[in-house]
């Protein structure tokens, strides 16, 4: 830390009791002069030759025939006026960054200018503060601390401004050339400060990091980090990324870590102020100098603090840029009354929906090149991921609504979700923990999904699922057939393989399901027939199911007599053999009947694999 000596007089200011404060010497005191809670009995002689504002304290107490001064407001209180009084006396007094701000405040309240007496107070302190405070880094961090507590003043005097210019451009000095502490409590050692033979100049660079600075304006009041940041910025030489780390360091430093911290009386204004200032402070480079996890931080806050929308809106459209590289737990933002579900999910919605417009706008897929639009945009397919782990969160929640599940369901992209695994598991909890749902409304959910986009893993799960709906058991069903025959086909054909694999996929597809669904129609058709007449042919179902193979003994009793209909016994092209007449029906009612929509034409009856094969 950097200091000055002033004068060379033994310091003779003496103490009696709290308030009163005297000089020793063998003249007798002339005047008090009372500063806050302190009298100063002094004299009048070597206050007037260096204090122009004492002269006209003094000459108007005189006209009063008033020995005592009173000053009121006095910049820096007693401390400060002491420091004065014994510079004026000639007594040894010591200036650093912790009292020089008070006493140039205080010269200046006392007009301690060259005019008075040269080589005065306030020339002196000048002289201090450019050669040696605004070069030191601590230094002016102290410095500007100290001077929030003496504003107007300080800010008048041009301290604050000076403060702030020297600490923004020490921010942007190459790492090379610093060797001052960039530590805020330890000097760098000797070793630190010089290149050594055997160190390269590029080791030396990486051993003070770009962000050394961050750490050290953290102790900043709000409104003065706002400034130096700004300053730091307009400078236009550092990284967003350090950018960022800075605010993220502050903000840690700074915000309460409990939810009810957050929303407390005591600091919600100082909480919603901090957010609104990150948020403005935030790099303009479209989110990449701020990880999105800091950002929906800073969003959780914004929606706790209650700040304003616009504030909200421009943290949206950051996180909406970054949003691949988030977490679910990251997405689970409290929501705030009134709403009445746990987290708030409208606000995930907006920021889904302006994620999906940046997309629509950046990338123009053109027909037929879906695929490989996927294959090159792997942010698509982890956002679709986290929708998806994100609703199997909300959907613990009792009181979520279906439309905001839906809604925000049908808010990604077909494109992200090549597999529905994670959109299964979702509607499957929200079944669970929403038992009171209508049949049409497990209806409406169960079609978000799409059951040839399952693996086999959770269509096997789905077919044993007494929450689904018997229509969609039946879909499962169905189209693991279809592929469990394509399959078997595939195997024992070998003239049938040559050919297909001369085929390209659509076409192959396109072929095998004409086969199957031509065989498999009939037996779907079926399913309906014995789900009217489920009760008559029961006893003979039961025996048939036993029959069965292993695999199909795991599933439910419903899905069983349905998968005994569907079962393929052959593994011959179109040998399928015919069990409607030995099978039960459903347990369900006569209006849970399924049928099969076929959508293939007549005239080539081949279904295409773009079409849907839906149950209704």
């Amino acid at each position: 830390m950097k200091f000055m000596k002033l004068g060379s007089k033994p310091d003779a200011f003496q103490v009696d009791g709290k308030c009163i404060r005297h000089v020793t010497s063998d003249l007798a005191t002339d005047i008090i002069i009372k500063v806050g809670d302190l009298k100063f009995y002094l004299h009048k002689f070597p206050l007037l030759s260096k204090s122009n504002h004492m002269q006209k304290l003094v000459q108007k107490a005189s006209e009063d025939n008033c020995d005592e001064i009173n000053m009121v407001d006095f910049p820096g209180g007693p401390n400060a006026f002491e420091i004065c009084a014994k510079f004026c006396y000639g007594m040894a007094v010591t200036l650093n960054a912790y009292n020089v701000v008070a006493a140039r405040c205080a010269a200046e309240y006392l007009e301690m200018t060259e005019d008075v007496d040269r080589g005065n107070l306030i020339f002196k302190i000048e002289v201090f503060l450019n050669s040696s405070i605004f070069h030191s880094w601590k230094d002016s961090i102290i410095v500007l601390r100290t001077a929030k507590s003496l504003l107007p003043w300080s800010e008048n005097l041009k301290i604050v401004g000076r403060c702030i210019d020297s600490i923004a451009s020490k921010t942007s000095v190459d790492p090379a050339n610093i060797t001052w502490s960039y530590t805020y409590n330890r000097k760098l050692s000797v070793q630190d400060k010089i290149v050594g033979d055997s160190m390269k100049l590029q080791e030396k660079i990486e051993s003070v990091p770009k962000d050394w600075w961050v750490e050290d304006i953290c102790e900043l009041e709000i409104d003065l980090y706002k400034r130096v940041m700004t300053a730091v910025k307009s400078k236009g030489r550092m990284d967003g990324a350090v950018i960022g780390e800075a605010l993220k360091t502050y903000a840690v430093r700074w915000l309460p870590d409990s939810v009810d911290a957050l929303v407390s009386g005591v600091h919600s204004w100082r909480n919603k102020l901090l957010v609104e200032t990150i948020a403005c402070l935030l790099p303009s480079d479209n989110g990449v100098g701020c990880s999105c996890s800091f950002l929906l931080k800073l969003l959780k806050v914004a929606v706790l603090a209650g700040i304003d929308d616009s504030s909200k809106e421009d943290l949206v459209k950051r996180i909406s840029l970054k949003l691949h590289e988030a977490s679910v737990k990251d997405l689970l933002i409290p929501a705030r009354s009134p709403q009445t579900t746990l987290y708030d999910v409208g606000m995930v919605q907006s920021i889904v929906n302006q994620y999906m417009t940046q997309e629509q706008r950046s990338q123009y897929v053109e027909p037929g090149k879906s695929a490989g639009f996927v294959l090159g945009h792997g942010s698509l397919l982890s956002v679709g991921k986290l929708i998806d782990g994100y609703l199997g969160e909300i959907a613990h929640d009792p009181n979520l609504s279906l439309t905001s599940f839906i809604d925000l369901s049908c808010s990604v992209s077909e494109l992200a979700r090549p597999v529905h695994d994670g959109l299964y598991k979702a509607i499957d909890i929200y079944l669970k923990e929403h038992p009171s749902l209508t049949k049409a409304e497990r209806k409406k959910i169960c079609g978000l999904m799409d059951v040839k986009k399952l693996t086999l893993e959770a269509s096997m799960h789905a077919a044993q699922n007494d929450r689904l709906p018997l229509r969609v058991v039946v879909q499962v069903l169905f189209f693991e057939q279809v592929k469990a025959a394509t399959r078997a086909q595939s195997r024992n054909s070998d003239a049938r393989t040559t050919c297909v694999s001369k085929m390209s996929p659509d076409e192959e597809w396109d072929k095998t399901m004409g086969e199957d669904c031509r065989s498999l129609k009939k037996k779907m058709s079926e399913v309906e027939t014995n789900e009217d007449g489920g009760q008559k042919n029961s006893k003979m179902g039961k025996k048939k199911s036993r029959n069965s193979k292993s695999g199909v003994q795991l599933l439910p009793s419903r899905s069983r007599r349905i998968f005994d209909k569907l079962w393929v016994v052959g593994v011959g092209k179109g040998h399928v053999e015919n069990r409607s007449s030995e099978t039960s029906g459903s347990s369900q009612s006569p209006s849970s009947a399924v049928v099969v929509r076929d959508n293939t034409t007549k005239s080539s009856g081949v279904p295409s694999r773009h079409r849907r094969h839906s149950v209704s």
